[in-house]
């Protein structure tokens, strides 16, 4: 089974063994696709070819044609204008069908991945509170023993990247962008009592991660990220050596073109540690691209 996971920032493809249970290969790039989405409304021709160009790469690494294939799409492709057109075009090119799906249903396929890898780390916690920040939103997801409630926040990397133009401006505006959520987080504590663990997916999280373990965008190893421990002190440390780097070392460090939106991703992230009061969280590079594989395998059985 091939599962494809078109983000605001990252196309990433992954081939699933359903029977074994296991990934078999995996593929990912940036493509940009909310690249001018905020302030334009649209999905510009430019990153429809980088996604385009992206899945034939993809294609030519893994053999789509003897698996079901199962591509969903997100927060920029569900905000932007042109989102019918864009997928067209990219299914008449590729081959690929997307389907944009809700904030509720990838939390749901998030947490799916999420709760399936804590499991094979045999980390137990009843309780835990897991944020996916993406490219053009941020989830948060409060997963109680038999209770879950998410919200999508539209607020990411890309988007809050590209209406400030110096981190200054990003730290400064963060507390008003992210209001909705402190009041969400309020809400939850509130009327379910504070989450034993603080569990965090996607690109930020697991950059700084590679960074804590010495590793770089080449050298990225998900096996290693999954489960390392981050604390909220750690985010400041990292960000500066980010920012100190000259920036052809930055590119090699976190991926060409990413270290913009990583270090507008790490102040995001410092800002949701203050908010969910969390001064330790775990980082699982696992996310919605599993959460399609695995959903997909269990409803191939029944």
């Amino acid at each position: 089974m091939i599962a494809i996971d078109l983000g605001s920032n990252t196309l990433r493809v992954l081939e699933y063994d359903c029977t074994a249970g296991i990934q078999v290969s995996e593929y990912q790039k940036t493509v940009k696709t909310a690249d001018g989405l905020a302030q334009h409304g649209t999905i510009n021709n430019e990153a429809v070819e980088r996604v385009i160009s992206a899945i034939r790469e993809a294609q030519e690494q893994i053999d789509f044609s003897s698996s079901s294939v199962r591509a969903v799409t997100t927060e920029a492709v569900r905000r932007a204008v042109n989102s019918d057109e864009v997928l067209s075009q990219i299914k008449k090119e590729t081959g690929v069908a997307f389907e944009i799906i809700s904030g509720e249903e990838e939390a749901k396929l998030t947490l799916l991945a999420v709760k399936h890898r804590l499991s094979t780390l045999q980390y137990a916690s009843d309780s835990f509170i897991l944020i996916d920040i993406g490219g053009g939103s941020t989830e948060l997801i409060f997963h109680y023993e038999n209770e879950t409630f998410s919200k999508s926040f539209p607020v990411g990397i890309v988007t809050i990247a590209q209406t400030h133009d110096t981190l200054e401006n990003i730290e400064n505006i963060l507390p008003k962008e992210m209001a909705e959520m402190q009041m969400f987080c309020d809400q939850m504590y509130e009327n379910k009592g504070k989450v034993n663990a603080f569990v965090a997916t996607a690109g930020t999280p697991t950059t700084v991660a590679a960074m804590k373990l010495g590793q770089n965008y080449e050298t990225y190893d998900a096996s290693e990220i999954n489960g390392t421990s981050l604390e909220a002190g750690e985010l400041d440390i990292y960000l500066k050596k980010l920012l100190s780097m000259p920036f052809e070392e930055r590119e090699i460090a976190v991926g060409t073109g990413r270290s913009d939106l990583i270090a507008a991703g790490i102040l995001i992230y410092k800002q949701l540690f203050s908010l969910l009061a969390f001064e330790r969280c775990i980082v699982i590079d696992d996310g919605l691209r599993e959460g399609v594989a695995i959903e997909a395998c269990a409803s191939q059985t029944h």
